[in-house]
């Protein structure tokens, strides 16, 4: 297998992800009291939680804002966490110069036009099966799962399996 998103895999050492339709199908359940609740893929969990201690860089950038989310991606390991990141091209060049990642080493799994700029940054532009049309256009790599429903774990066994680490 010599293609170019082979060769893309193969260079991948960190992860960006958004949360409400990559992490989530994009739903939100509302409480009477106005709370917002979303439901997370627990296979997407346990992938995040295999590559936090391999050495790969993981962040999450995401437009909205919950703290149950948080304490999610907390209790999973992940401390790199963005949230109310109207302009996640902003956020992500800076978590990339702090931690000295090259474009050519990021994967970002994005889903609306919101990831756009900050997706145009990552070697490997990822994306749930039912992601907005303008997202599809510009990722190299489309996950046959729809958000919610295991795609986070597509990209991150993709990876890992094309390096040997699976």
């Amino acid at each position: 297998m010599s293609t170019p998103l082979y060769a893309a895999l193969k260079k991948i050492s960190a992860f960006v992800f958004d949360i409400d339709g990559v992490m989530t199908d994009g739903s939100l359940l509302i409480t009477d009291e106005g709370k917002l609740l979303r439901t997370f893929h627990i296979r997407d969990g346990y992938a995040l939680r295999r590559i936090i201690p391999t050495g790969f860089h993981l962040a999450v950038i995401s437009g909205g804002r919950s703290d149950g989310v948080v304490k999610r991606l907390l209790d999973l390991g992940v401390s790199d966490i963005f949230m109310d990141a109207q302009d996640k091209e902003t956020v992500l060049l800076e978590w990339m110069r702090i931690n000295s990642i090259p474009a050519s080493n990021l994967a970002y799994m994005g889903d609306d036009l919101l990831d756009i700029p900050a997706m145009q940054h990552a070697a490997l532009k990822a994306c749930p099966a039912d992601a907005a049309q303008e997202v599809k256009t510009i990722a190299n790599y489309i996950s046959p799962l729809n958000g919610g429903k295991g795609c986070v774990r597509d990209l991150i066994e993709l990876v890992l399996k094309v390096q040997n680490q699976w």
